[in-house]
């Protein structure tokens, strides 16, 4: 009897291969684990809410016979959908996945648990002004943290790695570091939001007393020009000074605001005198910046000032691998290849074609293909300016001289394979944003200034060769058609 659900499944699953397709099956089927079956109930667990919106869509009637079939007529589906990771408790024992309601068919139903469900960011409106709130306690301010911001979802790689383990540190001993204040820099899409969340986010859970704000640059300006405007500056002011571990997003944004700057220099000395701790991101490090005080760039620089650089392919493979098991998704390695390939310049991108490849898929009803997910990301990129990979730009070069890849790696001095090599580096330097240091250390492990050389002896050659210049021009023809 205790096994009733699991011999009802088995049987609907014979049905159910024999009717669609052996790569649906594997990727839509076999993930899914019969739970309890009651009075012609069957209920069933399915690993996301993508995964339940996806049976609904594409594969409801089948189901829906299906069930007819092996349990009669009156026969219902309840899908129990995991919405997040189980918890473990500190003996180690597993967590319940929990439940949420949402829309369905009329012959299937979803299992609908008591939970409290953390308001979205529209939910929340804009962040009031607690510093018109009278005697207003430290407890009653939101931190303005995204839950999904975690450092367990934040994947670790070689273009974050310091930037991930300083932020670490201060979550575990805020201000107690050298690293105050943390000062995380990069170009747009890379994590900087998503790393400085993740610190206030373990900060709350180590620390549940501490007060924790995120508040992004603009935010900050607005309610800095409302407070003027009411004549509450001061308390503006006594407001942030009562923050333990305060986040501030896009701080270049404060550029040529004097006003505003005055006053965060004022809040910044408080909070580092008194052992708090401050998180900065900006888009450039600190002697980069224009229109910003000098006595406010000098306290940036006072801490640990870390960059977040564009993912290589390993990491850009490990962060759509971690998505698509989020997701309850099975992928072949060859569809994720493809993508890690041809989307580099940020995580945000990458992540925004794996979501426009599914909803294509389920839109279309078409299964997730290379074919099809060539055809996507081929419209990606031209809409979006595409940037190049290194080991896209080293295996054009080398078909077109028909040597190995490998063979530019090597500390060979024969001519056309170094002539290989600095062309490499040449396009390397112009069609991608990786600085020197990175394109030597993955074309030959040279140093920057072998880069810079090899940039140099490209140009004088294109000016004094008249084939070499022919050789430069067809393979830039091939890396940008």
């Amino acid at each position: 009897m205790n096994n009733e659900h699991q011999t009802a499944w088995e049987k609907c699953l014979e049905i159910i291969r024999d009717n669609v397709p052996g790569s649906s099956f594997k990727t839509w089927f076999e993930p899914i684990e019969p739970i309890k079956l009651k009075s012609k109930v069957l209920t069933i667990q399915v690993p996301s809410a993508f995964f339940y919106e996806y049976l609904e869509e594409q594969f409801i009637d089948i189901l829906r016979k299906t069930l007819r079939m092996v349990l009669g007529n009156g026969a219902k589906l309840e899908y129990n959908v995991v919405m997040g990771p189980a918890q473990s408790d500190s003996q180690g024992n597993n967590g319940t996945p929990y439940t949420v309601s949402y829309p369905t068919s009329s012959n299937t139903r979803i299992q609908n648990q008591p939970l409290t469900i953390p308001l979205s960011t529209d939910d929340k409106k804009s962040i009031k002004n607690p510093f018109i709130i009278p005697g207003i306690q430290k407890l009653q301010i939101d931190p303005q943290l995204k839950p999904d911001n975690t450092f367990e979802n934040f994947v670790e790689g070689d273009c974050n790695r310091l930037a991930r383990s300083a932020g670490f540190a201060v979550a575990r001993n805020p201000g107690g570091t050298a690293f105050n204040p943390l000062m995380i820099y990069g170009n747009s899409g890379l994590g900087k939001t998503h790393l400085a969340q993740a610190i206030g986010i373990e900060v709350k859970e180590q620390m549940p007393d501490k007060v924790v704000l995120y508040v992004n640059a603009n935010k900050f300006q607005t309610q800095f020009t409302e407070a003027t405007r009411n004549n509450n500056r001061n308390d503006f002011l006594h407001f942030y000074q009562m923050i333990d571990v305060l986040i501030l997003d896009d701080v270049h944004e404060f550029a040529g605001k004097e006003k505003t700057q005055e006053t965060f220099f004022h809040i910044f000395n408080h909070l580092h005198q008194t052992g708090k701790q401050l998180i900065l991101t900006s888009d450039k490090p600190p002697i980069e910046l224009k229109g910003m005080e000098q006595r406010l760039l000098s306290r940036f620089k006072w801490g640990l000032t870390a960059d977040l650089q564009t993912p290589d392919f390993e990491t850009r493979m490990q962060i759509l691998r971690q998505k698509v098991y989020k997701d309850g998704i099975t992928l072949s390695d060859e569809v994720l290849e493809y993508i890690a390939s041809h989307v580099t310049n940020n995580v945000r991108e990458l992540e925004g074609a794996l979501v426009s490849l599914l909803a294509q898929s389920m839109l279309n009803k078409r299964e997730i293909t290379l074919d099809l997910t060539s055809k996507l990301i081929t419209k990606l990129v031209k809409n979006s300016r595409r940037e190049l990979s290194i080991e896209y730009i080293s295996k054009v070069v080398c078909d077109y001289f028909n040597m190995s890849v490998e063979s530019i790696q090597t500390k060979t001095r024969k001519r056309e394979i170094v002539q290989a090599r600095q062309i490499t580096m040449y396009f390397s330097k112009n069609l991608t944003k990786y600085s020197l240091a990175t394109i030597g250390s993955q074309i030959g492990n040279k140093d920057h200034a072998t880069v810079l050389h090899a940039c140099k002896t490209v140009n004088n050659l294109k000016d004094t060769d008249k084939n070499f210049r022919q050789y430069v021009e067809d393979i830039e023809k091939k890396l940008t058609m």
